[in-house]
């Protein structure tokens, strides 16, 4: 499918960049919410940072809006309870969406090569994982339901180097 590198992102205070940022790691791409049965998921998220950041992976969250409503806040009201409550260190950025027409390109992307269960490519719920390769070769969708934790050794293969 190629690399994510220039695909553009805004962060959640705003600023424009591409993925190419973080050129060469491991990514774990994750659409968020705040007010989901899966947020609690924020503090796991936060563990694999923490734990291999180092090594080359980054954690990037996209909060979105389109599972029942689930993170109707500003950007700002976002960031806020992701630090103030799970202690969010790892990028997040701003509100997408990630079906339908108005899909970001960055999950049209991923959707198309890390199909989910039975080929659809429709992301079911908040908290649907990505894991992408360096050179941004996507290599497992992992289900909402898939603790953070559970994602270490797929994520130990998927370090560079």
């Amino acid at each position: 499918m190629g690399s994510l590198d220039g695909i553009e992102v805004r962060t959640i205070d705003g600023k424009a960049e591409t993925l190419a940022k973080h050129a060469g790691k491991a990514l774990l791409v994750v659409n968020v919410a705040s007010k989901c049965g899966f947020t609690p998921q924020y503090a796991g998220l936060e563990a694999l940072w923490k734990k291999y950041r180092d090594r080359g992976l980054v954690v990037l969250g996209f909060p979105c809006d389109q599972f029942g409503h689930q993170e109707p806040g500003s950007e700002a009201e976002i960031q806020a309870f992701c630090s103030r409550t799970y202690g969010v260190t790892f990028p997040m950025f701003a509100k997408v969406e990630v079906n339908g027409d108005g899909a970001h390109p960055l999950y049209r992307h991923l959707k198309k090569a890390a199909p989910g269960l039975l080929g659809t490519e429709a992301i079911k719920w908040n908290f649907t994982k990505f894991l992408v390769a360096p050179g941004g070769a996507p290599v497992t969708r992992f289900a909402p339901n898939d603790a953070p934790e559970s994602l270490a050794a797929a994520i130990e293969k998927a370090l560079p180097g």
